[in-house]
């Protein structure tokens, strides 16, 4: 067998390579790099032409290719410390997908004391992590936020309630979200409402009740038809405050939970009291994890974007990176659409 037919033999069977998308693109494979690594030096054309080989040839980025290109793979430090496993594991996965495709390595790290901060990043950062991402609510940790200005590190912060001027941003509009929320309940009929706050240490807990109580305004509800209690974002919280809620005369006929977890919790609550979800009361949450359509009965809920969140938290600070060491540019802020998911939690209010 000649040596051209073995090689062409040889592509068919093996996945692409990053020169195999720069043959096909007809440029080096550092272009190709620079594509995959969205630099905005690459011509508009070129950009095309690179992202057409890459979908013909289904290439796949990984670090060994990034060698190839002349780049070591960069080093991504996840810092987390959230008391909702299922956010957790939707951000992972969107996160590792992510880093995945581009060839990134995730170096994930538990950072749940605020005085730990220090420790933890000059750990990671001394290991060679070129950025950092901070889901919630380390994305709001003064202590945390601090120490990473003040080690000059690329950084995306994800779901802080509010855009930064000096760190890149992902987020949603909460206060929206919750107004819309209430919205539904509203239209179903209720009057009578209660309300669990998420942590104090996190401004979208605030957002959220914000846009709960503009609603309800808006409708004219009287203040007297609403509770408001303290929660913390866990199940645990949700059950102490579902408890109080559940108790108080007369009871509310829809609960808003500032989270899933909590909403889950409240509806555990309602089900041991002998009351009928969503005859006698209504329970909505917030965030769409795994644990809202795994429940009975499944929960109306906000749809945030968690895992795109990740992914797209993964491409900015590969973004970060390159604008720290080009040292130009603002950070960018992006934010993401929320959905609205009706399930069977939420009913005609009763009397």
């Amino acid at each position: 067998m000649n040596q051209p037919v073995e090689r062409q033999r040889r592509r068919t069977t093996q996945s692409a390579t990053i020169r195999d998308v720069a043959a096909r693109a007809g440029v080096s494979p550092m272009t190709v790099s620079r594509v995959i690594n969205r630099e905005s030096t690459v011509k508009e054309e070129t950009r095309q032409l690179v992202e057409k080989a890459i979908a013909d040839l289904n290439y796949a980025p990984n670090p060994a290719a990034r060698s190839l290109a002349g780049s070591a793979p960069f080093r991504i430090g996840l810092l987390y410390d959230n008391p909702s496993t299922g956010y957790l594991s939707e951000f992972l996965v969107g996160a590792l997908d992510e880093s995945s495709r581009t060839g990134a390595q995730i170096v994930i790290e538990k950072c749940a004391e605020p005085e730990l901060a220090r420790a933890t990043l000059a750990r990671l950062l001394k290991t060679g992590v070129d950025g950092l991402i901070l889901p919630p609510p380390l994305c709001e940790s003064p202590e945390v936020l601090a120490e990473i200005r003040a080690a000059g590190a690329a950084a995306v912060a994800v779901a802080p309630g509010t855009a930064s001027a000096d760190m890149a941003t992902i987020r949603i509009d909460n206060e929206a979200a919750a107004f819309e929320l209430t919205q539904h309940l509203i239209g179903l009929g209720h009057k009578r409402f209660g309300f669990i706050k998420g942590h104090p240490n996190q401004t979208v807990s605030q957002q959220r009740l914000d846009g709960f109580m503009t609603a309800l305004k808006a409708a004219g509800i009287p203040q007297e038809n609403i509770r408001v209690e303290q929660g913390y974002f866990t199940y645990r919280s949700g059950l102490e405050a579902a408890e109080r809620l559940l108790a108080a005369e007369p009871r509310p006929t829809a609960i808003f939970a500032a989270n899933d977890d909590m909403a889950a919790a409240t509806a555990g609550v309602a089900h041991r009291l002998g009351l009928d979800v969503p005859g006698d009361v209504s329970i909505v949450g917030f965030d769409d994890t795994s644990i809202a359509d795994n429940i009975w009965p499944p929960l109306t809920t906000v749809h945030q974007p968690i895992a795109a969140m990740a992914r797209a938290a993964v491409d900015l600070v590969l973004e970060e990176i390159r604008r720290h060491r080009d040292g130009g540019g603002e950070p960018r802020q992006l934010m993401h659409p929320h959905t609205l998911i009706v399930r069977d939690s939420s009913g005609p209010a009763g009397v």
